[in-house]
């Protein structure tokens, strides 16, 4: 199943956010948040991280990638689990990246194969990016 579309959500005081309930099942008991790209926050799937995570691994060995792309993504990437409320909880160095703000609102985006935490701001002109390089606009 994909994760498609886009949801306002609210940091709340203490970084965690509750994910869309459509969302929640088909993360499973347990998820990664890292760094992901153009500063949001990724939600990933377990399964999908960690065959992602050995992907990378063989192409750093074979010299396709940095190492340090790989030490990066690592050391940014933490597993969480869901609470009962469908939250999860942003850390400061992940918030950091992606310019989310402790009781301010984040948009929530599917991606396919994960989810995106993103500050509005930067939603809206990445998303516009996109719809304009859809639509033949993006000279």
């Amino acid at each position: 199943m994909l994760f498609v579309g886009a949801f306002e959500r609210q940091l709340d005081d203490k970084a965690r956010l509750a994910l869309p309930a459509a969302f929640r099942d088909r993360l499973g008991e347990h998820c990664y948040l890292a760094k992901g790209l153009d500063k949001s926050v990724s939600v990933v799937p377990a399964e999908t991280f960690e065959e992602e995570a050995a992907v990378m691994a063989a192409r750093v060995r074979n010299g396709e990638i940095s190492r340090d792309v790989l030490r990066a993504l690592a050391a940014s990437a933490s597993v969480v689990a869901l609470d009962k409320q469908g939250r999860v909880k942003i850390d400061d160095s992940l918030r950091q990246y992606a310019g989310l703000s402790l009781a301010g609102p984040v948009v929530v985006a599917g991606s396919f194969d994960r989810l995106e935490i993103w500050s509005p701001d930067r939603y809206a002109r990445v998303n516009a990016a996109g719809t304009d390089s859809m639509a033949g606009d993006d000279e």
